[in-house]
C-alpha cells in the first residue's frame, strides 16, 4: 500500500467536494485517507472571539463530519483525522512528502482574488512533493468521468511524471486519456533569412512526437483508451478547450521555479478550467 491520500480542510462550503474527491481516490486506489484540518489557520467560526478552545472545538466538528461522510460514502476505508497548530500550508507542504496524492477545495470561479492571491490552495500547489488536486466547491463530480485530459509539452524525463499520474489515475478509474500537445508556428534559418516551416508537415512532425512520447506509456498501461490530439496555439486555451467536457485536467508544473513556484501557465488553468486540475510537480 502506498502513502496516503491526503485531504486538506477548512470548514467552508468547498471542504465537502474535496472529501468526497479524496474519499474515491482513497477507494479507487486502495489507499488510507487522512483529512487534516488546521485549527490556528482562518477561517474561524464567528463565535470564536479568538479563542484557542473554540476554534479546536470548531475543527474537530469538521473532522468528525468529514469522517461521517467518508464512511457513509465508502465504508471500512482506512481514515487519519488530524487537528494541527501550524498553519494549514506549512502542514500539508510537510505531509505532502510522504503522499501518494493531495486533495485542496478551492472557491468559485467569481472568487478570483480569494482564489489567486495568497490561498493557501495557492501556497500548498507551489510546495507540494506529491501530485495536487484541485476540486471547486460547485463541483459534483467524485472522480475524473468519463475522460482524462493530459497537456503533453515537454519532451523527456521531467514530464515522465505527468504522463505516470495520467495513466495511472486513468487506469485507476478505468477511463479514457485524452494526450493533448500544443504547438505553434516555427522557422527554419535559410541561407538569406528565417522562412516559415510548412504547417502541414510541422504538425505531421508532432503528431509523430506525441506518438513516440506516448508508446512506452501505452505499453505499461494496455487498458487505457488513448485520444492522442495535436493542435495549433497557445497551451492553455488548447487545454481548456480539450478539458471543456473532462473530469480532470492534468498538468505539470516546475519545482524549480523562482520567485513565483508557478507559471502563468499553471494560473491561468487553475483559474479557467471548468473541471478539477491536477497539478504535477516535475524536476
Amino acid at each position: 500500500m502506498g502513502g496516503p491520500v491526503l485531504v486538506g480542510l477548512d470548514g467552508t462550503g468547498n471542504s465537502v467536494p474535496a472529501v468526497r474527491w479524496g474519499a474515491e481516490e482513497a477507494a479507487v486506489r486502495n489507499l488510507p485517507l487522512h483529512l487534516l484540518h488546521s485549527w490556528v489557520s482562518p477561517p474561524w467560526p464567528a463565535s470564536s472571539d479568538g479563542e484557542a478552545a473554540d476554534r479546536r472545538r470548531y475543527g474537530s466538528d469538521i473532522l468528525d463530519r468529514a469522517e461521517a461522510m467518508v464512511e457513509e460514502l465508502h465504508p471500512g476505508i482506512p481514515v487519519k483525522a488530524e487537528q494541527v497548530a501550524e498553519e494549514a500550508a506549512d502542514a500539508l507542504a510537510e505531509r505532502s512528502g510522504e503522499c501518494t496524492l493531495l486533495v485542496l477545495g478551492s472557491r468559485g470561479h467569481d472568487s478570483i482574488a480569494g482564489f489567486l492571491l495568497g490561498s493557501v490552495s495557492l501556497r500548498v500547489l507551489g510546495r507540494a512533493k506529491c501530485p495536487v488536486v484541485t476540486v471547486r466547491e460547485e463541483e459534483s463530480s467524485v472522480g475524473p468521468g468519463p475522460e482524462i485530459v493530459v497537456g503533453v509539452q515537454e519532451p523527456g524525463a521531467e514530464g515522465d511524471t505527468v504522463l505516470a499520474y495520467a495513466f495511472a489515475t486513468a487506469a485507476a478509474h478505468r477511463t479514457g486519456l485524452r494526450a493533448v500537445h500544443a504547438w505553434r508556428s516555427a522557422t527554419v534559418l535559410g541561407a538569406d533569412a528565417a522562412r516559415p516551416l510548412d504547417e502541414v508537415e510541422y504538425a505531421a512532425g508532432e503528431r509523430e512526437l506525441l506518438s513516440t512520447r506516448l508508446a512506452p506509456w501505452r505499453e505499461e498501461f494496455p487498458g487505457v483508451g488513448v485520444i492522442e490530439q495535436v493542435a495549433r496555439g497557445r497551451a492553455v486555451p488548447v487545454l481548456l478547450s480539450a478539458c471543456a467536457r473532462a473530469g480532470l485536467l492534468v498538468i505539470g508544473r516546475r519545482t524549480q521555479r523562482t520567485p513565483l513556484p508557478l507559471g502563468p501557465a499553471v494560473l491561468a488553468v487553475l483559474h479557467h478550467s471548468r473541471c478539477p486540475v491536477a497539478i504535477v510537480p516535475r524536476g
